[in-house]
């Protein structure tokens, strides 16, 4: 690892403080390489042991990671021009390049897929950049407010447990569908947190001020690499 101000040597990994670390390629990394961020990941700084003293360094970054469904990268997809050519076992053995604990500290797990002809050409504008900016400034604002007598917490992604308990709370009718999908797919108690953490920010965007079936139907959508395990 590098310290801060440094280039990093071929197959390492630089944290910055405070910055995004995007990832190409995620599982061609080094399996010792990536399993290096699972600390940084969950607690915001790297401790660092030497034999006479240990050091700890502040890590809080965004992680931002792009990979292939499989090693010939068209699997899934509906194209006669460009089928999967990879077999199950070697399927397989490519995601498991990327471990069970790292896995569960990404947040939003997204499988984005290849976009129709049609829908290419659809001329129906989208949610434009502004109104996205002024949605992501309001909850910025809502976030800044709530945490207001914590210094140390700025947004969601960094509630602890106990903050977890008091502004993620939900229903009876998402704490069934929780307890389902935390059964089916085997999800862990930090899956749990981040479900909620994730959830809270999808009703701060939305401008609600209790999380909704809704909201939680779509932050565990985005659980779509453990649904694919």
């Amino acid at each position: 690892m590098c310290g801060g101000g440094q280039n990093p040597r071929p197959g390492e990994i630089s944290l910055a403080h405070n910055g995004i670390l995007f990832l190409d390629e995620l599982p061609e990394f080094r399996r010792n390489v990536l399993e290096v961020m699972r600390q940084p990941l969950e607690d915001r700084h790297i401790t660092i042991a030497r034999a006479k003293e240990t050091v700890d360094y502040p890590a809080s970054f965004m992680l931002v990671a792009a990979m292939n469904p499989c090693p010939c990268g068209h699997y899934g997809e509906n194209n006669p021009a460009h089928p999967c050519t990879c077999t199950p076992a070697q399927i397989h053995r490519y995601l498991s390049r990327i471990s069970g604990p790292l896995l569960d500290r990404i947040d939003i797990q997204c499988e984005i897929e290849a976009v129709p002809y049609d829908q290419l050409r659809d001329n129906q504008p989208g949610e434009s950049s502004e109104a996205m900016r002024k949605r992501v400034l309001s909850a910025h604002i809502t976030q800044t407010t709530r945490f207001a007598k914590n210094p140390l917490i700025h947004c969601n992604a960094q509630m602890t447990s106990k903050m977890i308990r008091q502004y993620c709370v939900i229903d009876e009718e998402c704490d069934s569908l929780m307890r389902m999908v935390m059964t089916k797919m085997g999800l862990s108690a930090r899956a749990y947190d981040r479900i909620l953490k994730v959830a809270r920010t999808i009703t701060d965007l939305s401008g609600a001020e209790n999380i909704q079936k809704q909201h939680l139907m779509e932050a565990i959508s985005y659980r779509s690499l453990e649904r694919s395990n």
